[in-house]
C-alpha cells in the first residue's frame, strides 16, 4: 500500500525554484532514504509533505488522505522530527514530551506513561527531569525523536537527524530507527550521508536543485 504520494510538486521562494517538478511515493512499511546536498530541496519536500508549507502546484496524498482538503487529518497519521529542534529549553525532558501529547489529545494518564516510557527507551532517564535546554546537542536529538514519535504514528518524517552530533549519539539514533522500522513504522529520511542511508534504507531517492535524479533499492547500489 502506498502512504505516501506526492505528484509534480513544485514550490519557489522568490526567484529561487526550490522543488521543480517532484514526484515521489512510499510504501507502508518501508524505510525511504532522501538523498541531497545542502540546498537541493529536501527540507522543503519534507515541509510540503507533513503540512508545514504548502506547495505552489502538485498534489500530496497521505494515507489516501488528500492533503489539499483535509491536510489536518493526515497530520494525526504522521511524526515529524525537524532539522531543527523545537521543543521549548525551559521545560523538562518529560514535560515536553507531555506537552507533545497533549498537543495530540492523549489524555494525561496516557501520555505520562508514554513520555516514561520514551524517555527510557532513548537512554534519557537520567535527564528526564532536567530542563531541555541544558541537554547536549545529542540528547536533543534524541528526545526530539521521541516527541515525534508521542502518539505512536504511522509514519514518521525526520530531516537529517545525526547532522551535527557526535559518532556515538549518531550511531544511537540510527539503533533507534532501525528499532521503529522494524516494529512497522513507515519511515521517510532526509540525508545527505550515503553511508547513513546504506544502512539503514530499503530504497532511496537523489534530489539535486528541485528535482529527483535518480532512484534505488539500496541493495542495487
Amino acid at each position: 500500500m502506498t502512504v505516501i504520494r506526492a505528484e509534480n510538486l513544485r514550490k519557489s521562494f522568490e526567484t529561487v525554484q526550490a522543488v521543480d517538478g517532484l514526484s515521489i511515493s512510499v510504501q507502508s512499511g518501508e524505510f525511504f532514504g532522501f538523498l541531497g546536498p545542502n540546498g537541493a530541496g529536501k527540507t522543503t519536500t519534507i515541509n510540503m509533505l507533513t503540512g508545514l508549507a504548502r506547495p505552489d502546484s502538485g498534489t500530496i496524498e497521505i494515507a489516501g488522505i488528500d492533503c489539499s482538503t483535509n491536510v489536518k487529518a493526515a497530520q494525526h497519521l504522521i511524526g515529524v522530527v525537524p532539522d531543527e529542534s523545537n521543543l521549548y529549553p525551559e521545560l523538562t525532558g518529560l514535560e515536553n514530551l507531555e506537552f507533545c501529547g497533549a498537543i495530540y489529545g492523549m489524555d494525561k494518564t496516557s501520555r505520562g506513561e508514554r513520555a516514561l516510557e520514551l524517555i527510557q527507551l532513548f537512554g534519557l532517564k537520567k535527564a528526564g527531569a532536567r530542563k531541555f535546554g541544558g541537554y547536549s546537542r545529542g540528547m536533543k536529538r534524541k528526545l526530539t525523536i521521541a516527541a515525534g514519535i508521542m502518539h505512536s504514528p504511522e509514519i514518521l518524517f525526520l530531516d537529517e537527524p545525526t547532522t551535527g552530533i557526535d559518532v556515538e549519539s549518531a550511531r544511537g539514533i540510527r539503533d533507534l530507527l532501525s528499532s521503529l522500522h522494524s516494529a512497522g513504522t513507515t519511515v521517510f529520511l532526509t540525508t545527505h550521508y550515503i553511508e547513513e542511508a546504506e544502512r539503514l534504507c530499503d530504497r532511496i531517492a537523489f534530489i539535486v536543485k528541485g528535482r529527483i535524479v535518480r532512484e534505488d533499492t539500496v541493495r542495487s547500489l
